[in-house]
């Protein structure tokens, strides 16, 4: 019989099997391999036995694996990410080449004989198959580092491009992730016997010189910064696909989590978001982009491209339906019904979890312990490292939309660890090197007995960690030590035998605007029962801890001043945007209340160290006190109340100025954008004043736990009298600028409407109601200002913007309730000069609040325009009479032409975690009187934390404000890790069920998730209560009337 070469491995028939002699065909034998031969090895093979096939991992290493002979690509996935442990595979795929050379991704729903001619004979490679817009999105230090492998394999063969500089940073930091600390003779070996570059040679001393300046990072840090820098750079995770356009130009395509772009060269010059794309499609070897047309610009409808043949079109194309599944639906689509008779079009879809999904996954479910292998790795670690905590994953409790390719990020530098780290590395053994192979548990595993004796640095977790002193060296490198996630105590089981480490100490995704918030366990300390037990918290007294909530808000005060004295005026000047008359307005203004805080907050760390016993003074009880301090000072900030005054001017001015120089407009925006400006900027403008009414509660309090015969008294009083003063008289101008920012803030966030910014306009209330119309209830949301009530809805393009749809005046406007009428639940009716609509609130409350809110502001026009009321009184009386059926249910889509062409042609900078956004998503609203009381009632502090499934407590730096907890590791960073809406949540003692059986902890809960959190004292303990129940349910009926008054005067 003549051999031919085969196309599949078929089974035999039973013929076959009892030696009938088969008649000529297609043959299945394998190149080299006889007849004869083959039917032996196939007559003694085992029944069930599967194939075997080779996987080239991350690492370079290539292993076999065995599936079934009519397996489908999921399966031999899913043996990897077993052998592999790997949490987060969605992220991953396995790559081949056809048999036309073409690299393409292995199908998971497909049978791997149907996809791979001679698989037996085939590489796959386990490569990333979607990258993520910023590595903070990566849940898992070993995502982090097989992502940092791919880098690392994409420079190697020149498909990440990049400068010179850049390449030999990123290869710096591989080394410091494989060798450890920089030794050059090492290196210069390494580079001999590894090609991480293709113009390595010429860059050996520059890589070197980099690798120098990264002594002390751990893999993991190494890891992160790989991608931090990788991330950034334009052929991030790009794949080219080559083609040509209409005119013939040769241009590549790739596509990426924003969508499909178009090179020239290594040039990106064009980008289609996914938005602005209505349909993707091949037709033989043309691939055809169809565009909204209220998004298409200057484009046509319809855009084509020409590939060289259909394989390499549908590739593509497939690639592209992928990447939309991936990042931009909340689901995975249910497959294509298979046609009876026959099929037009393709019936591929994406077999997988989106991102969406996947982050869900990990939030909810329990990652178990499990070992993860880096088989490079001979980085050397000190003793610092080998007593580091790796706290356990980073876990997500998203509940709003998430929009991946938003413009947030998340991703936390390391420099403040390390120069934490470095100051003590020298005076610490380090162990020697003696394995290549290093084992790490990725979650807390128990250590002996002996290893868990906490260190006598740790034995004053809360104390210490909050106050540096500025005693004693000592004091202040405890406290700096204690707050890296590298100096405290590990859990981490070794298991080889060398010394070598690695650590999980990265943070997790910012918080893209709408997956708030994404809380990472980093840099937080992990608080054991031992621990805990042998904390002292001392002293007791309540003054101590009323002075100390002076420490912790004045910390993230002067932070929040940092934002617009070092980081804005750093943006203005480095785009030279700002006009030198505003420039010298705006900081002149704010640059003494900096230069004064500084001094202010280290005499209050001062005091509090010596409070605290940290010095011979304790013994004493000369310091145990602060009115003195704030005696002082208040008097000392008396003298800027001219400065304060000026804010009005300042809001005034850049406001106008920002509409003036599209320049200015764009660094404003893009600033805003930045992960440090996590508050819209003109709100950190308002500080200074807010902080004044800050001081006279905190006094207040003060006095009234004091005794007036106290030594404290009397300087608490006579701080209390200057700040209260103060306070009196700027009083009206906060009320003011409140507004205005609340305006300004609106004006960028609502498209479809110049004009919202106008004298005598002011907010009242803003929230989301569901609007009757011939589609249904549709959700809208509603903004009520003192002349007119506007409700919107989410636009068609990428922004998280909201698009108007009406405006009704409130002169002669009405309000009904109309459950009965309309038969749904909480209803009631708005009856306008203009229209009559129809809006349900979620709730009685929430119904309750809108119905008050809008008579009272009725009220207020009806008696300003008094004389107008006879002309429309018989209008309104016949428009309060009619039936149900005569109430307009006009048909809304979201292409309401009320938004303009050119507004929804703007640039889509503008923030995504504001009030509004949270309103949305929650089905609540919120006042100006809200907002009112919860700048009162800003705090911030330590607090330690725990999920509802975890076992440990992790201690993290929480400041509230603007009805959102900001969480950080520690509180000098420089931005924070993730925020939590409180808007919805309840806040309450955790019951039996719970199975806390710790003091001063409060419950947090909104539907199914919840967290508990810790305070260090009952004070504390009722402060944070306090303030959250201020934000997590209404002033109440009593606010709101006791400011009536003031509404209509």
């Amino acid at each position: 019989m003549e051999e031919m070469e085969g196309t599949y491995r078929v089974l035999q028939s039973p013929a076959a099997r009892l030696g009938v002699q088969a008649t000529a065909g297609v043959s299945t034998l394998e190149p080299g391999q006889s007849l004869s031969t083959a039917t032996t090895a196939a007559f003694f093979k085992p029944r069930g036995r599967g194939i075997q096939l080779v996987v080239q991992l991350l690492d370079d290493v290539e292993e076999q694996f065995e599936v079934e002979q009519k397996a489908h690509g999921q399966a031999l996935m899913d043996e990897i990410f077993q052998r592999l442990n790997l949490v987060e595979k969605d992220y991953f795929g396995l790559e081949f080449h056809n048999s036309r050379g073409n690299e393409i991704w292995l199908e998971p729903a497909k049978l791997i004989v149907k996809q791979v001619r001679r698989p037996k004979n085939t590489v796959f490679r386990l490569s990333v198959k979607f990258f993520p817009p910023d590595p903070g999105q990566l849940q898992e230090e070993y995502t982090r580092y097989l992502f940092a492998l791919q880098i690392k394999r994409d420079l190697a063969e020149n498909k990440l491009m990049c400068n010179e500089n850049t390449s030999a940073l990123i290869i710096s930091h591989l080394l410091q992730s494989e060798i450890g600390d920089c030794d050059k003779d090492v290196d210069l070996d390494y580079l001999k016997n590894n090609t991480l570059l293709p113009n390595q040679k010429t860059l050996q001393e520059k890589i070197i010189e980099f690798h120098r300046q990264n002594t002390g990072q751990t893999p993991a840090e190494s890891d992160f910064q790989v991608l931090e820098i990788a991330r950034k750079l334009e052929m991030y995770g790009i794949r080219f696909h080559p083609a040509s356009d209409r005119e013939g130009t040769k241009i590549n395509l790739a596509v990426a989590h924003m969508g499909v772009l178009v090179f020239q060269g290594n040039t990106k010059i064009n980008t289609f978001n996914w938005a602005k794309i209505r349909k993707l499609s091949f037709k033989r070897k043309r691939f055809l982009i169809k565009l909204h047309p209220e998004v298409q610009d200057s484009y046509q409808d319809t855009l084509e491209f020409l590939l060289a043949d259909r394989d390499l079109c549908k590739i593509f194309w497939k690639n592209c339906v992928e990447y939309h599944t991936f990042f931009r639906l909340m689901d995975q689509p249910k497959p294509k019904a298979k046609p009876v008779l026959f099929s037009r079009g393709s019936s591929f879809r994406y077999s997988g979890r989106t991102q969406k999904q996947l982050v869900d996954y990990m939030r909810e479910s329990v990652v178990k312990t499990t070992p993860y292998q880096r088989r490079h790795s001979r980085a050397r670690v000190s003793a610092r490292t080998l007593s580091a905590d790796v706290p356990k994953q980073s876990l997500s409790f998203t509940e709003g939309v998430e929009v991946p390719d938003s413009p947030s990020s998340a991703a936390v530098s390391f420099q403040s660890i390390q120069s934490a780290c470095r100051t003590v590395a020298d005076s610490r053994p380090i162990y020697p090197d003696n394995s290549s192979v290093l084992l790490v548990s990725k979650h807390s595993a128990q250590r002996p007995p002996t290893e868990v004796k906490m260190r006598p640095a740790l034995e004053e977790a809360w104390k210490t960690s909050d106050q540096p002193s500025p005693i004693t060296l000592q004091g202040s490198l405890v406290d700096s030590l204690q707050l890296s996630p590298l100096t405290t105590r590990s859990p981490f089981s070794v298991l080889v035998s060398g010394s070598q480490m690695s650590n999980l100490n990265l943070p997790s995704q910012s918080l893209s605007p709408l997956q708030s918030p994404i809380l990472s366990d980093v840099g937080s300390m992990r608080v054991d029962d031992e621990e805990e037990a042998q904390r002292k918290r001392y002293p007791a007294d309540k003054a101590y801890f009323i002075a100390k909530e002076i420490l912790t808000t004045e910390r993230t005060y002067l932070k929040d001043l940092e934002v617009i004295t070092v980081w804005f005026r750093s943006a203005v000047i480095k785009e030279s945007a700002m006009p030198e008359g505003l420039m010298t307005l705006l900081f002149s203004n704010i640059d003494p209340f900096y230069e004064f805080h500084r001094g202010f907050l280290k005499e209050i760390e001062q005091r509090l160290a010596l409070w605290e016993g940290r010095s011979n003074a304790h013994a004493k009880g000369d310091y145990q006190r602060i009115g003195d301090v704030m005696l002082r000072n208040m008097c000392v900030l008396k003298e800027f109340t001219s400065y304060l005054q000026k804010h009005d001017e300042v809001l005034t001015e850049l406001e106008k100025a920002t509409k003036r120089s599209k320049k200015l407009e764009g660094v404003y925006k893009e600033f805003e954008l930045q992960k440090v400006c996590y508050l819209p900027l003109n709100t950190f403008l308002l500080k200074p004043i807010q902080r004044l009414m800050h001081y006279k509660l905190i006094l207040e309090r003060l006095c009234k736990h004091y005794h007036p015969d106290h030594r404290d008294y009397g300087d608490c009083r006579d701080a209390l009298k200057e700040v209260g003063e103060m306070s009196a008289q700027l009083h009206g101008s906060l009320i003011r600028l409140e507004n205005f920012q609340k305006l300004t803030e609106l004006q960028r966030d609502l498209i479809g409407i110049d004009n919202l910014i106008l004298p005598g306009r002011d907010f009242i209330r803003e929230g989301c109601l569901y609007k009757l119309t011939k589609k249904g209830l549709q959700q809208r949301m509603f903004f009520l200002f003192s002349d007119m009530l506007l409700y919107t809805s989410k636009g068609v393009t990428a922004s998280n913007q909201f698009k108007v749809h009406g405006q009704l005046p409130l002169y002669g406007m009405i309000i009904e309730e109309s459950e009965n009428e309309w038969s749904v639940p909480h209803c009631f009716t708005i009856y306008s000069s203009q229209k009559t609509i129809v809006v349900a609130a979620s709730s009685r409350v929430e119904m309750g609040k809108w119905i008050e809110d809008l008579n009272m502001a009725i009220e207020v026009v009806k008696k300003s325009n008094e004389k107008r009321d006879t002309i429309l009184e018989s209008n309104i009386c016949d428009r309060s009479n009619r039936s149900s059926d005569e109430v307009s249910l006009e048909q809304e889509s979201e292409d309401d032409t009320h938004s303009s062409r050119s507004s929804l042609d703007r640039p889509t900078h503008h923030r995504a975690n504001t009030t509004m956004h949270v309103c949305w998503h929650r089905n609540t609203s919120v006042s100006m009187l809200d907002h009112s009381v919860a700048v009162e009632n800003q705090l911030s502090g330590y607090l330690l934390r725990k999920f509802k499934n975890s076992n440990g407590w992790q201690k993290l730096w929480v400041v509230f404000t603007n009805f959102c907890l900001f969480f950080y590791k520690t509180h000098q960073d420089d931005y924070p890790l993730a925020s939590l809406p409180l808007l919805g949540y309840t806040v309450s003692m955790p019951t039996d069920s719970d199975h806390i059986h710790k003091d001063y902890v409060f419950k947090l809960q909104f539907k199914s998730h919840v967290y508990f959190f810790r305070a260090e004292s009952e004070y504390t303990f009722e402060r944070w209560m306090e303030v959250i129940k201020s934000a997590t349910s209404s002033p109440g009926q009593k606010i709101h009337l006791s400011l009536k008054d003031t509404w209509m005067s």
